[in-house]
């Protein structure tokens, strides 16, 4: 399972920037690696793509922050086949049961200031997650809710799923718009602006867009 786009702040799949054979080229050699090491359990290979090639960074072996994604589009409940996996059991699938459907984006949502990305930790007043067809949030956020300033800033994750990339884009916009932390500053009103952004309808920005494209011109 494999093809997705990721950052900090906002994941996708499958990614844009590749094409089908690209990503099955990815996919066999990520497979055939962890076969060679004997690994088993969750984990992702990490690889950067630029120019038609792509270069392997690192794997993480553990479940990751993105993983909602890989399970919006093939319907499979990785957690489950984690806790599977270390009770000795044999997968529940095999690769050529695995199919994608549909789009899926992730949006972190973090108690940081949207355009310095400071930690911005405090009391919670209001709080009302998104919902509808689609949607899903992974967040232990309430009203009354303080989030701490000794841990990670990440306070919710926007889980959105979609027929096709303009259906799950316009599924995400809408679900940003409902969705309410208050009155810390979060990163909330800066995924309101990147799903309008036309690089992110069309996938074309890079690992630097944020900082030295788009925050500059939001910023003036």
């Amino acid at each position: 399972m494999f093809g997705a786009t990721t950052s900090s702040k906002y994941s996708k799949k499958p990614s844009p920037a590749l094409t089908t054979e690209m990503r099955d080229k990815i996919g066999t050699i990520a497979a055939e690696a962890t076969r060679k090491m004997g690994y088993l359990g969750v984990g992702t290979m990490e690889f950067l793509f630029e120019d038609g090639e792509f270069f392997f960074i690192e794997m993480n072996t553990r479940l990751q922050v993105e993983h909602p994604i890989t399970e919006a589009i093939t319907g499979v409940d990785l957690v489950r086949e984690q806790i599977r996996i270390a009770a000795g059991h044999p997968l529940s699938f095999t690769q050529e049961d695995v199919a994608f459907t549909g789009h899926a984006i992730e949006c972190r949502i973090n108690a940081e200031h949207p355009e310095t990305f400071m930690p911005t930790p405090g009391k919670v007043t209001s709080f009302h997650a998104a919902g509808g067809p689609g949607v899903r949030i992974e967040s232990c956020l309430y009203s009354g809710y303080a989030v701490p300033p000794y841990y990670d800033s990440l306070i919710a994750k926007l889980i959105v799923h979609g027929d096709d990339r303009e259906h799950c884009l316009a599924r995400l916009k809408r679900a940003l718009q409902e969705f309410v932390v208050e009155p810390i500053p979060t990163t909330l009103t800066l995924h309101q602006k990147l799903v309008d952004a036309p690089a992110i309808k069309d996938g074309s920005y890079n690992i630097r867009w944020l900082e030295e494209v788009f925050l500059p011109k939001t910023q003036n």
